[in-house]
């Protein structure tokens, strides 16, 4: 039995005990009684959290920076090239061992799910095939959900389709797409209907890499959003990127989120690799590059934030930090009222956690005892601190600690030793 004393919660709530037993929460209150035996971590009064998710990542080509060479231009679209001259190299044990230390990064991080999709256009599905392999290996300490991913296209690629199905079958977990990638916008509205028919008749989610573009008639999302609501895929759906909304006009978006809501489509921005990415064409003014967040967010729809990418032929940074991917976000979207702010730090927790369909996620009775405990006060000083993982828990079980941050000043006319720990 591992319990919690004295901990702030998210909803504001403080000097709150929880309880752990068996991988679950048992009980949540305040000066609960420790049977003997316990297990205790004194919060002293920091946040804890539900686990960080990621619900959207690139985990087959993680920490492959400089490889074959570096992305000198910083681009999309020498990115992609450089992953397509990567893949021919690709082993599965190297693929496996970049994929498991990531994971380590993460679960320090009190990242403890990730989404992550998986390029099927590669014939011999290496990748797929090792990123089973690390999804089986993790399991116990981070839940790893895959996409089956035609980067290349699943029409403008000869194979794709075909290769897609077959890593299904293998047992990945949601279809993928990519329709502003084919080859006319009509081969993308078509990829959209037999993706999401194919998802329909499995049983499956649906991720799809959707209108990454700065083209405003790049509108795919709307398709989605329509063979969602015609397949009854309500909440089983999510829209990646979704860049191109930043350029269209007004009136059409007034349409656009209305159906996006009705349908129950997820929405993922990534704003750290939206933000380098996107609106390279421009000169000034210059578009930011991210999707209308707080106003998908106004409209009902379900806003999640993802990594994207770490050190990998398309962004030389990262680190798995989701409290840098949430403080990216807040700025670019401009959202600095007092809920838009907690709102960012939901779109890495559970709004993320929506998205992927996690099932025993939060901080109630009888959900799974996945916590994180970060020192900060509340979620807004989480997000400007990049607050430290004091302790992260995973199944009721420990699989992380810290050190509380402090800093040992020495300056003429003060003491010689100041101890500063990290408070309000």
């Amino acid at each position: 039995m591992l319990i919690i004393r004295n901990a702030t919660l998210v909803d504001g709530r403080t000097g709150i005990d929880v309880h752990t037993e068996s991988g679950r929460i048992t009980a949540i209150g305040v000066e609960l009684p420790v049977p003997a035996g316990a297990e205790v971590i004194e919060a002293e009064g920091w946040l804890l959290s539900p686990p960080f998710v990621d619900p959207h990542f690139h985990m087959d080509a993680t920490l492959s920076y400089g490889l074959p060479r570096v992305n000198q231009s910083g681009t999309l679209l020498e990115g992609i090239g450089l992953w397509g001259e990567l893949k021919a190299q690709l082993t599965q044990e190297v693929l496996a061992e970049r994929a498991l230390q990531y994971c380590d990064w993460a679960v320090a991080k009190g990242l403890l799910s990730i989404r992550t999709h998986v390029d099927v256009c590669d014939d011999r599905l290496l990748a797929v095939e090792a990123l089973l392999h690390v999804k089986k290996t993790v399991a116990p300490y981070l839940d790893l959900q895959l996409v089956a991913f035609p980067q290349d296209g699943v029409l403008r690629s000869r194979t794709a389709l075909h290769n897609l199905i077959r890593a299904l079958a293998l047992g990945v977990d949601v279809v993928g797409g990519i329709p502003h990638f084919e080859r006319t916008m009509a081969d993308g509205a078509e990829s959209v209907k037999l993706l999401c028919e194919l998802a329909a008749e499995r049983g499956l989610r649906v991720d799809m890499h959707c209108d990454e573009s700065d083209d405003p008639l790049s509108r795919h999302i709307e398709t989605l959003a329509f063979h969602t609501q015609r397949l009854g895929l309500h909440g089983r759906v999510t829209g990646s990127h979704l860049t191109s909304m930043h350029s269209m006009d007004n009136y059409y978006v007034s349409k656009l989120l209305p159906l996006i809501a009705e349908a129950q489509v997820h929405a993922v921005a990534n704003p750290l690799i939206n933000i380098t990415l996107q609106g390279r064409h421009d000169s000034y003014p210059k578009r930011r590059g991210m999707t209308r967040v707080p106003e998908l967010m106004a409209a009902g729809v379900n806003v999640a934030f993802g990594h994207d990418c770490v050190m990998d032929p398309w962004y030389s940074l990262g680190s798995g930090d989701m409290l840098e991917v949430a403080q990216m976000g807040l700025h670019v979207a401009q959202m600095t009222s007092q809920a838009q702010m907690r709102a960012c730090f939901d779109a890495v927790t559970v709004n993320a956690a929506k998205v992927m369909g996690l099932e025993g996620y939060g901080i109630a009775v009888g959900n799974l005892a996945d916590l994180v405990l970060l020192q900060a006060r509340d979620p807004v000083e989480a997000i400007r601190l990049r607050a430290n993982r004091l302790v992260v828990v995973r199944r009721g079980a420990i699989v992380a600690r810290t050190p509380s941050a402090t800093a040992a000043l020495s300056l003429p006319g003060r003491a010689p030793s100041v101890d500063w720990t990290l408070r309000r």
